[in-house]
């Protein structure tokens, strides 16, 4: 299966977390590389919504994430 690799990845903080080693590698393959349609980032940036660095792509806010 080909994945699909968002058009926010390479400046979404889920990158740079999971990159610095504060976020496990789970969000960027179940989120990041599979055509996002289940990410609310992804949802909330295509809608101009407002959306905290700290927020997962389930929607969870992980308040130990700077």
């Amino acid at each position: 299966m080909k994945r699909k690799r968002c058009k926010w990845y390479s400046v979404c903080p889920i990158k740079y977390y999971t990159d610095q080693g504060k976020l496990e590698d789970y969000w960027v393959k179940n989120y990041c590389l599979k055509g996002n349609k289940d990410c609310i980032r992804y949802q909330k940036e295509e809608n101009c919504e407002y959306h905290p660095d700290n927020m997962l792509p389930d929607g969870t806010i992980r308040e130990d994430l700077h």
